[in-house]
C-alpha cells in the first residue's frame, strides 16, 4: 500500500489533528485539519498531482494524505463512518456497488458525491522483447478462467488456446481480487469472453450468480495468473525480467512506461488515448472519486480541492499528461455540476 503526504516542494509538512471542530460528526469525535483520501491505485497518481498543485497554490494549506489501498478496501474504509477518523474521499477504478452504498448508509454515510474524473483502459502489456501477442476477450478468458467453458483449465501455453498464438507459457501478472482493476477486468473482458465461449453464460447471469461466477469470472489458481498486489510499477518490473509474461494494469502505467513495455492489442485494437476515449478499445472504463457531503464544510479546503480536480482533468491538462483519458465533454460538464452544486448520488442508480 502506498501512502503519500503531499506538500508540494516540501514533503514533510507537520500534520496537526486539532485545528478544526469536527462538524461532520457533530463534534466530540476528534478533529482534523487536512484532507484524507484512500482507494484505487489507478487513480492514486492523478489525485497526488491535484494535491501537489492544490498545496502549491494555497497559503497555509495542510498537506492531503493520500493512500493507495485498492478500490475495495478503500470503499470499506470510506464507508466506515462520518467524522475525523474516516476518509473524506475514496478513489475508485469502477463504480461504487449498491452493496457498498448499503454499508455506507448503515454507518451513517448517506450523502455521497459521485464524480467521474476521467477514463482509463485496462491495458494488457508485454516487454519490448515479448512474444508480440494479439488477443481477444475470448482468448483472455480461456487463459485466465478457472473453468473455461465449464471444465478445469488445462491450457498451459497460448498456442494451446489458438494455433496462431506462440507456444509461450501463460504467465499473467495482474491485480488482486480487492482491486477495482480486477473488477473491471471481470466485467469488461472475462464476461465478454465467457459469453463468447460458453453460450449458457447469459442465461446464468441473472438466474444463478454463483454458477455464473464459477463459469465466467473465477480466476485460475495454478500459477498461470500471478497476483502482483496493488503496486502496478512492480508489474512493469516483472515484465522486464520475464519478457514472455503479460501484465495487466491501468493505461496510465502503460503510457508512463512506454519506453519499456508495449500494449497488447485486444480484438485488433491497441490501447491508446484515442481508442480508449472513443470506446474502440474493449477495456475502456470510467474512473471516479466519491466524497462525503458532510465533510465539505468540516474539513478545511475539501470543497476547493474538488474544484482543483475539475481544473486539472480537461484535455491537455496535467492529468492527461500523466495518462488520464479525459471524459467526453458532456460527462465532464455533469461532473463539474456535481462539484458546484454538491448534489449527492441517487443510490437507486447503483447496481
Amino acid at each position: 500500500m502506498k501512502t503519500l503526504i503531499v506538500a508540494g516542494a516540501a514533503l514533510s509538512l507537520p500534520i496537526a489533528l486539532s485545528a478544526c471542530e469536527d462538524q461532520a460528526s457533530g463534534g466530540g469525535a476528534g478533529s482534523r485539519d487536512h484532507i484524507t483520501a484512500v482507494g484505487s491505485s489507478t487513480v492514486y497518481p492523478f489525485t497526488t498531482i491535484v494535491a501537489e498543485q492544490f498545496v502549491n497554490a494555497g497559503v497555509g494549506i495542510k498537506a492531503p494524505v493520500i493512500e493507495s489501498t485498492g478500490t475495495g478496501p478503500g470503499v470499506k474504509l470510506f464507508c466506515g463512518g462520518i467524522g475525523a477518523n474516516f476518509a473524506d474521499i475514496v478513489a475508485a477504478s469502477r463504480r461504487m456497488k449498491a452493496s457498498e452504498y448499503a454499508t455506507c448508509a448503515k454507518n451513517g454515510v448517506r450523502d455521497i458525491l459521485e464524480i467521474q474524473v476521467g477514463l482509463d483502459g485496462i491495458a494488457f502489456a508485454e516487454a519490448k522483447n515479448g512474444p508480440k501477442l494479439q488477443l481477444t476477450p475470448a482468448q483472455v478468458y480461456q487463459a485466465l478462467a478457472a473453468t473455461p467453458g465449464g471444465t478445469p483449465n488445462r491450457y498451459r501455453t497460448w498456442h494451446d488456446i489458438d494455433a496462431a498464438l506462440p507456444a509461450t507459457p501463460i504467465q499473467v501478472y495482474g491485480p488482486p481480487a480487492t482491486s477495482g482493476t480486477r473488477d473491471a477486468l471481470t466485467e469488461l473482458i472475462l464476461d465478454k469472453g465467457c459469453e463468447t465461449i460458453a453460450p449458457q453464460a447469459k442465461a446464468l447471469k441473472d438466474k444463478d450468480k454463483d454458477a455464473y461466477a464459477a463459469l465466467c469470472t473465477r480466476i485460475r489458481e495454478d500459477g498461470a495468473y500471478i497476483d502482483a498486489g496493488e503496486n502496478d510499477n512492480l508489474i512493469v518490473q516483472k515484465l522486464q525480467s520475464n519478457p514472455n509474461a503479460i501484465g495487466i494494469f491501468g493505461y496510465s502505467y502503460l503510457e508512463e512506461n512506454k519506453d519499456s513495455v508495449n500494449g497488447v492489442p485486444l480484438s485488433g485494437v491497441v490501447p491508446t488515448y484515442a481508442t480508449i476515449a472513443d470506446g474502440q478499445y474493449p477495456g475502456s472504463r470510467p474512473l471516479f472519486i466519491y466524497v462525503k457531503k458532510a465533510h465539505l464544510t468540516a474539513i478545511p479546503g475539501l470543497a476547493n480541492f474538488l474544484k482543483a480536480y475539475v481544473a486539472a482533468w480537461n484535455p491537455g491538462g496535467p492529468l492527461t499528461a500523466k495518462g488520464l483519458i479525459a471524459s467526453p465533454p458532456q460527462v465532464r460538464a455533469a461532473a463539474t455540476a456535481v462539484v458546484a452544486s454538491h448534489t449527492a448520488l441517487n443510490p437507486a442508480d447503483l447496481k
